[in-house]
């Protein structure tokens, strides 16, 4: 169907209004079925946590990825355990094997000063394309918003494509208090200083979904999307849905 006047998406090869799905164990023959049907709604795709170490043909997942021209990249987790561990030269080759051509350079559980994160995106953006993540899992712990800005935005400098703001996959840390209400006060913040075409909002559930659509229009970039909510999200994103009904008809509502 044509014939309804729409918020316009980006389209094709986008660079912002990206829908970025979390997978934590979809099989290869449900995925491929979802993919058939929804790849052009998908951009990027996170092996969630450090799903991938432990998942079976990862290396066929991620070719199934890319046939449908989705962007897979592994958890930051997992980035994190190899830190920990030494181990991100064998990470690095890693991926470089398996095709992957983007990275996360997080600090989720781990808590990595922003100075080595730098260092480690300043190695790897020759490279990879490199996301890299503002906040914290752990509900304690409450970062000034004077220091998400810096973080976000020296990220921004250093280097990376893409900063995803902390969510979780329950929505419940990070950008969200416990309760799992957002930090208006935060996104406000951001709203005001930051490129927010080059910011990942993870926003797991259809709530919070809908308050970034409402909020910075229908090309914000969404992540830890579920896959089954993909088509959802779309129809949310245009106006199809009652909380998002009556959305403008421009492009965007983003500080261009």
């Amino acid at each position: 169907m044509d014939f309804l006047t729409l918020p316009k998406r980006t389209k094709g090869e986008r660079s912002y209004g990206l829908t970025s799905i979390a997978d934590f164990g979809t099989p290869l023959g449900q995925l491929e079925t979802i993919l058939a049907d929804y790849h052009q709604l998908i951009d990027i795709a996170k092996i969630g946590i450090g799903s991938a170490y432990v998942t079976p043909n990862v290396d066929k997942k991620i070719q199934l990825y890319k046939k449908y021209n989705v962007k897979p990249y592994f958890g930051g987790t997992l980035f994190e355990k190899c830190y920990l561990q030494g181990k991100l030269v064998d990470y690095i080759k890693s991926l470089k094997n398996f095709g992957v051509e983007w990275i996360e350079i997080s600090n989720g559980t781990l808590d990595i000063p922003l100075q080595s994160r730098i260092e480690i995106i300043t190695a790897v953006k020759s490279e990879f394309n490199v996301i890299g993540e503002v906040g914290s899992k752990d509900t304690e712990k409450e970062m000034p918003l004077a220091k998400w800005e810096d973080e976000l935005q020296s990220l921004l400098d250093a280097g990376c494509k893409y900063v995803i703001t902390e969510g979780r996959d329950s929505g419940t840390a990070g950008i969200y208090e416990s309760n799992g209400e957002i930090k208006i006060d935060l996104v406000e913040r951001l709203m005001k200083n930051i490129d927010i075409r080059s910011v990942i909002f993870e926003a797991p559930t259809p709530k919070s979904q809908m308050f970034f659509i409402n909020q910075f229009g229908t090309n914000v970039n969404l992540g830890n999307v579920k896959l089954q909510d993909v088509l959802v999200l779309e129809a949310q994103r245009q106006g199809l849905r009652s909380e998002t009904f009556f959305l403008g008809e421009n492009e965007c509502n983003l500080p261009l």
